[in-house]
């Protein structure tokens, strides 16, 4: 039989465990690489999960739940963007991702897949085969600011790996 004096410190070592716990993951909050890829959907799916685009002048609907996410990355290499005012990267993805990003363009092919990135919708490539070799671009519109975060949370590709 425990006390009631015993149950009362253990309930608050279990709250403190559980704040520092919390503490913990809130200040990892909002750093690193925020960049995900969506494939388009069709806009009779259900509203909450997926959000609209103008793509080419037309309004598509892509899925709200990522087919690649931040979590996914490896390592990246960015490099100056053609139209010389912002820049591109190269995303090297994990192994389960590759082989879900084959799949997924194997089966979407001439549906679009946006990145999204720092909160909007950044590039966009039209799906025309399965993309196999574990790499994904983004060919624009990410600013040096961003690719600054970026590399606070992943390496370059050819780099050891962020401690």
């Amino acid at each position: 039989m425990v006390s009631s004096g015993m149950k009362f410190t253990a309930r608050w070592v279990i709250c403190l465990l559980l704040c520092a716990g919390c503490a913990m993951a809130g200040g990892n909050k909002g750093k690193g690489a925020k960049v995900s890829f969506h494939i388009e959907t069709e806009g009779t799916d259900n509203p909450k999960m997926i959000f609209p685009h103008e793509v080419m002048g037309k309004q598509r609907f892509f899925r709200r739940v990522p087919e690649v996410s931040s979590k996914d990355l490896v390592a990246f290499s960015p490099f100056p963007a053609d139209d010389q005012a912002s820049y591109g990267a190269v995303f090297q993805l994990k192994n389960n991702a590759r082989r879900r990003l084959s799949a997924v363009t194997s089966v979407n092919q001439g549906k679009w897949l946006v990145c999204l990135a720092f909160g909007r919708v950044i590039d966009g490539v039209l799906v025309d085969g399965p993309v196999d070799d574990g790499v994904i671009v983004v060919w624009k519109n990410l600013s040096l600011d961003e690719i600054r975060q970026l590399d606070t949370a992943l390496p370059r590709i050819g780099e050891n790996k962020k401690k």
